[in-house]
This record gives C-alpha cells, structure tokens and sequence, in this order.
C-alpha cells in the first residue's frame, strides 16, 4: 500500500499536467479512485442530467481537459487529490483502456481470456502503453478510429476484463490510491498507445439493437424470456453486462459484503445501467446475509454519488 502524504498531490498534478501535455485529457481524483471534486448538483432532486453545462466543475469524468491552466485549476479546487484520471474515447487519442483483473472472485484469468480471444478472432495485440495497477492487474491502452464509439463494459467481452472507452476514464500512471500506486510497467513508457486491432475494435462495438418481440431480441415465446443468471430480471443485454458487478458480490464474505455491494453499484451507475441492475445487485446482496433494507440504502448512496456524469464511468479502472 503506498503512502500518501502531502507531497502526493503535488505529484499528482505533475503527473496530469505531464499527461495532459501528451495529448490526454485529465482530471483529479480521489484516493478511492473517484472524482476528487464533488458535484455542484449534490442535493438537487432530481439531479440535472448535466455534463458541465452548468459551467461549474465537479462533473467527473467530463471535467477532463488538456489545457494546463485549466488542470491547474481542477487541482488547486481539489487539494486533497491524490492521483488523476484519463478521459478515454476523446481526441486526438480517442482512448480505449483494457482493463485485466486479477481478482480471483472471477474464477478465470483475464489476460488468459484475452489471448483466447485473439487466437479465435485472429488478432494480437500490439505494443503499447501498459499500466500496472494495485491489485496486480494491468491495463493496456489503445487507440480508436474517429469513425467507433467503443462504450465502457464491465465482463462483456469476458469474465475480469472492463473496458473503458467513450465517456470513461483510465487511473493515470503515478497515481496514489488507497490501495497503492499505479505505474507504467517496465518498458513500456516510451511507447504511445497502439491501434486498436479491427477485430478487437469489432467486439468492442455496441451490440446491435433488438426489435422487441421479433426474432432473437423477443422477450416473448416459449420460455425463452425466463432469465435463470444472477441477473435475472435485468435486460439482456444489461445482464450480461452486470453479470460480473452480480457475481462480485455473491462473493462477499461477512464484513464486506456493504463495501462490495456499494462498489459494484457505483460501477454499474458510472456504466449508465445501475437502476436496470439494482434488483440483481439487491437480490445478490441478500443471498449473502445482508438485509435487503440496508442493500437498497447502498445502492441509492451509490446512485446519489454517482449522479451528475451522465451515468458514465469509469473510476474502476
């Protein structure tokens, strides 16, 4: 666990504005990897839908900018910062993070299934830019094409591996958080980020929209609108979505069942589907011995918390 003292958000705006003269849009956070300004729109019901229109800081990830005495600013509002966060999916990078756990909740090795998954599509990844995070994980940064919109998911692809793309953001190399440092890993701070391969950039896209009722998108049928996952209840595609966030906390042991619970709700708000997933994360969170009053009472904190970035990520990684 690093130490954080009153050096480290001095380092912390070095880092960003070192970041930011890359090209990389920045903003600080927390030491538990969220937003280190809060909302001008706390308290407000119902909260605006606002992404800093209001002109005010505390907007999260849309706060980011490139412009150094714009970051100097963000930090001098945030003193407390201890590390910052890059806004993906943004010129001229147009970011995309990949993130790999190593969290053995998952049952499965992410960067194992990465490589599984390159040899069924056909592709490789290439030499880039890769950040070594706390809990021994890595995330791999990318870039995408200004013609894709690669949105941010939490175990689509597969199981402990989230990407973070438009309207997310990456832990800056440098940061403090209450877990530890991130740090580039070792030969690879003189690359930049790498093209996207096209076959990855393919699985990355959004799936394609359904037509309730019709062919394979039909709720309706004989049976084949009962869900039997953890995420039962929840849209398809927000059940695949959230079976990770779901099965994150089935795994919680008394003791950590609040933290895990409020965890995986922030995830699931910042991704934009938190309400469609509050019974699964609930139900979840009962099977582990919590009472179902005090798992709601999480998640709406989570909801509360999470409100004013536009429902969009992604301090998690």
């Amino acid at each position: 666990m690093a130490t954080i003292d009153r050096q480290t958000p001095t380092l912390a705006l070095a880092h960003a504005l070192a970041a930011a003269g890359r090209g990389l849009p920045v903003f600080p956070l927390s030491a538990t990897k969220l937003p280190a300004l809060r909302s001008p729109h706390r308290g407000e019901q119902p909260p605006p839908h606002c992404r800093g229109e209001c002109g005010l800081p505390g907007h999260g990830v849309h706060d980011a900018t490139t412009d150094p005495a714009a970051v100097r600013a963000l930090f001098a509002a945030a003193p407390r910062a201890t590390g910052y966060g890059i806004a993906c999916g943004r010129a001229p990078h147009r970011l995309i993070g990949i993130d790999l756990d190593v969290d053995p909740t998952y049952g499965s090795d992410a960067a194992g299934a990465l490589r599984q998954l390159a040899l069924q599509h056909l592709f490789t990844i290439p030499p880039t830019v890769t950040v070594l995070t706390p809990s021994g994980g890595r995330h791999l940064w990318l870039t995408g094409p200004a013609d894709a919109t690669v949105p941010n998911t939490a175990g689509r692809l597969a199981p402990g591996i989230d990407i973070r793309g438009s309207g997310g953001y990456l832990v800056g190399p440098g940061s403090v958080t209450a877990h530890g440092r991130y740090r580039l890993a070792p030969g690879t701070a003189h690359l930049t980020p790498a093209p996207c391969p096209r076959a990855l950039l393919r699985l990355l896209a959004p799936p394609p929209a359904r037509t309730p009722g019709t062919g394979r998108g039909s709720s309706s049928g004989s049976g084949s609108g009962t869900a039997s996952g953890p995420a039962a209840g929840a849209p398809a595609t927000v059940a695949r979505r959230g079976e990770g966030l779901v099965q994150f906390v089935l795994a919680a042991h008394e003791g950590q069942r609040n933290t895990r619970l409020f965890w995986a709700a922030c995830r699931a708000y910042e991704h934009g589907f938190g309400d469609a997933l509050a019974d699964a994360l609930t139900a979840a969170a009962v099977r582990t011995g919590l009472p179902e009053h005090e798992a709601r009472a999480a998640i709406a904190s989570a909801a509360r918390l999470t409100s004013g970035r536009g429902g969009e990520t992604d301090g998690a990684a």
